[in-house]
């Protein structure tokens, strides 16, 4: 097990957040954070001021605090200001009205609708297919000894399995890896292009909502093996459905969360492995003698350790409130550091340690309270099962650069690798001999 450096700077010496710099290891800044100031008032880069909650404790607290409201109506900046909070344009196209960014009564109603057509049942009777996705991707490259594995593996993985889970037909699916691809570069694609993306997606997912449940029509009970679009169509609850608005939106909001967590969950996770070496032969030990107890616990780790998510994404005081002896104005809007309260060491022992193997976990990786990730237990399949493939597939897997030379994708909310790239003995395609599903 290795450790990252605790926090470096000094007490009086306030770390710069959000560099190239800090993206590469925000962690010894975080450090200072919890110890110094933390429940902080920070600008952030693009001009908005907000309170940064940092510690165990206190990032519990708000998660759950129905004072802090999702709905961006509440923040206190000027209208143009407003848009800065949230996914850009997902405003203009009319996508609002998802579970990030409502409240109770609203979010009780869609949360009930949505669940009752994403089920653990339907994620376990999926796991065939994520196991098939993820053998045909390493197969695509096995033979090379050498990888992308975000480009390659990483990102194709969550979209083709959600657009298979949704309903997307194969023929559209390339589509939306494109769109996806635009707005998972934050900033580093052409000036609107997320936007333009987002608008894109909302056009196709409104027509393809239109033409499923017209042909639900015709069939009025559930068939096997059913997709999610048909499933947010027909769920009810004392005779209420989501309307198309409403549909279009969840599935919106399942794509992008649900893609862009699962990609960074599998490049953090694989990164991790590589530079801890010690652990990933535990890993490998254990998979190859058939358990897959380490894996389970060891997915948590990695949540808790590197996770996808490193702020919570936005919250905006209805009420006066206090954080950590912190007074928050009605109107303030706050950020959970989720990566930083997963690091605190008054509720983790060796939080800067990768401990496979930790059973007291209870970390904030995918949130807490009400606006816990519905989508958590598809993206634990999907990396269980990418992480478990790998390591058994291409054994000898390693690092093709310098850790000091990769780089993380800027951006608030979410912590990935923009590249990871790999070398490996090369390997046949496993299509004659398929790995058996992790389930």
């Amino acid at each position: 097990m290795t450790s990252q450096p605790v926090s470096s700077f000094s007490s009086d010496a306030v770390p710069e957040l959000f560099t190239w710099e800090f993206a590469s290891d925000p962690y010894p800044a975080y450090a200072w954070l919890r110890e110094h100031a933390p429940v902080r008032r920070t600008r952030l880069p693009s001009g908005v001021e907000a309170w940064l909650v940092t510690r165990y404790a206190d990032a519990k607290q708000a998660l759950a605090d129905q004072r802090l409201s999702k709905n961006p109506a509440h923040h206190d900046e000027p209208a143009h200001a407003k848009g800065k909070t949230g996914i850009p344009g997902e405003r203009k196209a009319e996508l609002m009205t998802h579970l990030l960014n409502i409240d109770p009564p609203d979010h009780t109603r869609l949360r009930r609708l949505v669940s009752k057509a994403f089920t653990p049942r339907r994620v376990a009777e999926f796991a065939p297919r994520v196991q098939e996705l993820t053998d045909d991707l390493i197969d695509r490259f096995a033979r090379q000894g050498s990888a992308d594995l975000i480009h390659d593996f990483a990102f194709p993985l969550p979209i083709y399995a959600i657009c298979d889970l949704l309903g997307v037909p194969r023929e559209d699916q390339d589509d939306f890896r494109d769109w996806a691809g635009m707005m998972i570069r934050h900033g580093g694609g052409p000036r609107g292009g997320v936007a333009r993306s987002v608008k894109k997606m909302r056009g196709y997912l409104a027509d393809l909502i239109h033409r499923k449940r017209e042909a639900l029509s015709d069939s009025p009970e559930p068939v096997p093996g059913e997709d999610l679009i048909s499933g947010l169509i027909r769920a009810s609850d004392h005779g209420e459905h989501l309307t198309e608005n409403e549909a279009a939106a969840m599935a919106f909001i399942l794509l992008f969360a649900g893609f862009e967590t699962t990609v960074n969950l599998i490049g953090n996770g694989t990164y991790a492995l590589l530079t801890n070496p010690g652990q990933r032969h535990r890993l490998q030990d254990s998979l190859a003698a058939g358990d897959h107890a380490l894996l389970e616990t060891g997915v948590e780790e990695l949540l808790r350790y590197d996770g996808p998510v490193e702020l919570a994404t936005w919250r905006f005081a209805t009420r006066p409130l206090s954080i950590g002896g912190q007074d928050i104005a009605p109107g303030d809007p706050v950020l959970v550091v989720l990566a930083a309260a997963d690091r605190d060491p008054e509720r983790f022992t060796d939080p800067d340690t990768l401990d496979l193997s930790r059973r007291d976990n209870q970390h904030l990786g995918y949130g807490h309270g009400i606006h816990y990730c519905l989508g958590a237990p598809l993206a634990r399949l999907e990396g269980q099962t990418a992480l478990a493939t790998l390591l058994t597939r291409l054994p000898d897997l390693r690092l093709a650069a310098d850790p000091a030379e990769l780089r993380w994708r800027g951006g608030l909310i979410m912590r990935g690798l923009r590249t990871l790239p790999v070398e490996f003995t090369p390997v046949e395609p496993a299509s004659a001999a398929r790995v058996a599903p992790v389930r």
